[in-house]
């Protein structure tokens, strides 16, 4: 290991040396993007990330002054997947130079790319509203290059981050969104009752038993073969039991879809809001009484 650092280290120190002297022939800044290239990987064999990832963003800050963008961007990718192992913040920063500079030479593709991968990193660090506006811009990103597989994985994420952040409207649109369109797909046909299930979770969240009715009609005539669906009958059943103020009715419907197919914890932890809500009502009018 300390042998690998040796070397790096030895390699960085010949790069600098090359940037700050005159170069007679050739460019001084390809023979040090050479050098930090083997620097980089000699770090990477010691497994000392914080190092190799510097190192990769003094060879894009080289690519960049013989105006090679692809090259630079590629740098800033490597860099991030260094840093991802030990400074979050910083992987985040060069992934941005690296989307930025691939947008710049119009590879959207490999833009979107790396938004997701921002997105994820701010997933995993908790920061849903981050996460949003990254998954967010790789889904347009994806859909500009017709990637729509990718895009609609996206907007997924996108919706069910923003119904943990109680922004339902968002979800049901992009649920609803997403099973429009896979409708007209046969491969996508079969998941459209989650997609409207999860819409319709997210309408029951809002408490709004009228937009509830509304919706449960409108997904029949998106899909007619919706209303012989399990998922159906629980939307019913749970939107019959919230008019009513029913919790017994409520968690027995809830139970007996779970019992069948085992719902997920982003489902429990929306119905359980449903339920908490039931509650509350219940006391409320208790106390009035």
């Amino acid at each position: 290991m300390s042998d690998h650092i040796a070397r790096g280290e030895e390699f960085e120190k010949k790069a600098e040396k090359k940037l700050s002297g005159w170069a007679l022939f050739g460019s001084k800044h390809e023979d040090a993007a050479d050098l930090f290239e083997k620097a980089a990987n000699s770090f990477k064999l010691a497994k000392s990330w914080d190092q190799a990832g510097t190192v990769y963003v003094k060879l894009a800050n080289c690519h960049l002054k013989l105006d090679s963008k692809h090259e630079a961007a590629n740098a800033y990718a490597d860099a991030a997947h260094c840093y991802k192992k030990s400074n979050i913040k910083e992987s985040i920063s060069c992934l941005e130079q690296s989307v930025n500079l691939f947008m710049d030479i119009g590879r959207l593709n490999m833009s979107a790319r790396y938004c997701k991968e921002i997105a994820e990193l701010y997933e995993q660090e908790q920061n849903l509203e981050q996460a949003i506006v990254y998954y967010e811009r790789a889904a347009d990103l994806f859909q500009s290059e017709e990637v729509t597989t990718s895009a609609n994985q996206c907007n997924q994420k996108v919706a069910q981050f923003a119904a943990q952040l109680e922004q339902y409207q968002k979800a049901i649109e992009i649920y609803e969104e997403i099973a429009r369109q896979s409708l007209k797909n046969n491969l996508l046909k079969y998941g459209v009752k989650g997609h409207l299930l999860n819409a319709g979770i997210c309408q029951l969240c809002k408490g709004d038993v009228v937009a509830i009715t509304n919706a449960l009609e409108k997904y029949q005539e998106l899909d007619p073969t919706f209303s012989g669906t399990r998922e159906y009958k629980l939307l019913r059943d749970l939107a019959a039991a919230v008019d009513v103020e029913d919790i017994a009715k409520f968690t027995d419907a809830v139970k007996e879809f779970d019992s069948m197919t085992q719902l997920d914890a982003w489902k429990t932890t929306l119905l359980l809001r449903v339920k908490e809500a039931l509650k509350a009502k219940e006391l409320e009018e208790d106390d009035l009484t």
